[in-house]
C-alpha cells in the first residue's frame, strides 16, 4: 500500500469533512469542523489522515482522557475500502496512544451497524454490553447550516 499516514494539517479540513460526510459519520447536531478544532486544541497529533497521491483517502480521530483512549470518525474513501486503509489508520492511532501511556482504547458503534462491528472484530476489538448516557454542553451549529 502506497498510502502515507500522517497528522492532519489545516489544509486537509475540506477533504476530511467531505470524507466523513460520504461515509455517513456526521450528524446534524455535531459540526465536524468544530470537532476538528476541539481535537486539535488538545491532541493535534491524534487526528490522522491517509493520503495517496495528494488525495485524502482515509481519516481517524483519536483521543486520550488519561484513563482510556477513544477512536472517532474512522473512514476510508468508498472507492478504496478493502485495501487496509482503515486498519492502518487504527494501528497508527493505537501506536500513538501507546506512546502517550494509554492502556486501553474504546469506540462507540451505533446498534445494528454490523459492517463496522465486523471491521473492529477483525482488528482485535471486543464488544461490550453497556449502555451509555450523555449530555450536550455546547450546541453546535454546523458551518453548512449557518451559510
Amino acid at each position: 500500500m502506497s498510502v502515507l499516514i500522517r497528522s492532519f494539517e489545516p489544509a486537509d479540513a475540506d477533504a476530511v469533512v467531505a470524507l466523513w460526510h460520504e461515509a455517513g459519520l456526521t450528524r446534524p447536531w455535531n459540526d465536524p469542523r468544530a470537532d476538528i478544532d476541539r481535537m486539535r486544541a488538545v491532541w493535534p497529533d491524534l487526528l490522522l489522515v491517509a493520503e495517496d497521491a495528494g488525495r485524502i483517502v482515509g481519516a481517524v480521530m483519536a483521543g486520550y482522557d488519561g484513563h482510556r483512549g477513544w477512536l472517532y470518525y474512522l473512514a476510508s474513501a468508498a472507492d478504496r475500502r478493502g485495501e487496509g486503509i482503515g486498519r492502518t489508520l487504527v494501528e497508527e492511532a493505537e501506536r500513538r496512544l501507546i506512546a502517550l501511556g494509554c492502556p486501553k482504547v474504546q469506540l462507540m458503534v451505533r446498534p445494528g451497524n454490523e459492517i463496522v462491528f465486523a471491521f473492529y472484530d477483525g482488528v482485535g476489538y471486543e464488544r461490550f454490553e453497556i449502555a451509555m448516557t450523555g449530555k450536550r454542553l455546547i450546541v453546535d451549529v454546523p458551518a453548512e447550516a449557518s451559510v
